[in-house]
């Protein structure tokens, strides 16, 4: 039987560090991209015979900044992805761009490959708002980047935006959502900033951070940051954007089948530095240190660490916290079959309470978050860890 499987690609490089940036990504010359595709390759090609039951529906090229890499690099990933694995033709496969990085010759060596989906990092249409994030482009540079992309014939586009950042205000977030949303691509993906211990972020505006140390603009205040929240929607919906997950807005047939995938808990492999997987019940990661990624890429063995047999309690936690983050909800019906067991008999006094406070919906096979559930998701979802048989 041919089994479904994803593939996370992690390229950890960047121009300059972004100050909200917490990934596993740092600037690198040149001779250390290369020597990190020499090694991606090595552990590609490690998995030879590992996953010929597999077909591959997606592939993920994130970071980092995979839109660094040369054109050249790219073909020699993407051949030996081929070599390895069994992709499928329809596949999904996209790769994360930053404006400032991009050239007409890389997206063309891009299509050639096989990617049909790029990820433009825009986060704001105002220069103000990207020099306080530390990000290397202007909006003028994303114009030119979303130019070449659309001019070279990519159909499938989604375009990142943060809200809350400093000295943001509803009236430039919704300028910054219009702007966007005017362009007209085919997804949208809306983060609130969220202050990461260890980023030059969390020095200037975290729990020890004091308005005497830090000469920056301030954080929107919770009344600002609710109005910029609840106005995302509704003005995605006048242009067509339906959301179908808590973070994420897409045109219809256009949702991200990869990132639908991780909540719907698929099977998926992460190659590369620190790049995470779940196969069959186990989920692992891979080794931090790039040096000795350089050195052991080729042992899938030695690279990875922190593997975790997941229980059946485990994997009832995650079907629900993962699948409730999509907005169509999950089905009663998969679970029974996935655990043999009713939901209604392993969580009956948490879809009761939440039911009641009006903020889970259970209507015939389904259950879904309300707008209320939604607004609050990480509570509901903490109703669910560690409670299966309470």
């Amino acid at each position: 039987m041919v089994r479904e499987l994803e593939l996370y690609l992690h390229i950890p490089f960047c121009v300059r560090k972004c100050a909200y940036c917490d990934f596993l990504s740092a600037p690198a010359d040149e001779a250390l991209r290369r020597q990190y595709t020499d090694a991606l390759i090595r552990e590609i090609t490690g998995y030879k015979n590992r996953y010929q039951d597999c077909r591959v529906s997606t592939v993920f090229i994130g970071g980092g900044t995979p839109s660094l890499l040369s054109p050249e690099q790219v073909r020699r990933i993407f051949s030996a992805l081929r070599d390895h694995f069994r992709i499928d033709p329809e596949a999904e496969i996209t790769l994360e761009a930053n404006p400032g990085t991009v050239t007409e010759e890389k997206i063309l060596a891009w299509k050639k490959a096989g990617v049909n989906r790029v990820s433009i990092g825009l986060q704001s249409v105002r220069d103000e708002e990207l020099r306080i994030l530390g990000r290397i482009h202007d909006y003028r540079q994303f114009l030119e980047t979303w130019k070449l992309i659309r001019q070279a014939g990519m159909k499938n586009v989604n375009i990142d935006l943060i809200s809350a950042i400093p000295g943001q205000t509803p009236k430039s977030w919704r300028e910054t959502l219009r702007k966007a949303a005017e362009l007209k691509p085919e997804h949208l993906s809306v983060y609130s900033l969220i202050i990461e211990e260890g980023t030059p972020f969390y020095e200037r505006y975290g729990e020890a951070a004091t308005a005497e140390n830090v000469p920056y603009p301030p954080l929107p205040d919770e009344e600002e940051e609710r109005l910029m929240y609840e106005e995302t929607e509704s003005i995605l919906m006048e242009y067509g954007y339906a959301r179908y997950e808590i973070s994420n807005y897409a045109k219809p047939g256009y949702e991200c089948r990869h990132n639908i995938g991780y909540w719907q808990r698929k099977e998926y492999l992460g190659i590369g530095l620190g790049a995470s997987s779940l196969i069959h019940k186990t989920r692992f990661r891979h080794i931090s240190d790039l040096r000795r990624y350089l050195t052991e890429a080729s042992d899938v063995r030695k690279i990875c660490e922190e593997e975790e047999l997941l229980s059946v309690g485990d994997e009832m936690e995650e079907f629900l916290f993962l699948g409730l983050r999509m907005t169509c909800g999950v089905r009663k019906s998969e679970f029974l079959r996935l655990f043999g067991s009713r939901i209604e008999d392993i969580y009956e006094k948490q879809l009761k309470m939440l039911a009641e406070n009006g903020l889970l919906e259970i209507k015939g096979d389904w259950l879904r978050l309300t707008g209320r559930g939604i607004d609050i998701s990480n509570y509901v979802f903490q109703q669910f860890i560690g409670h299966q048989f309470s």
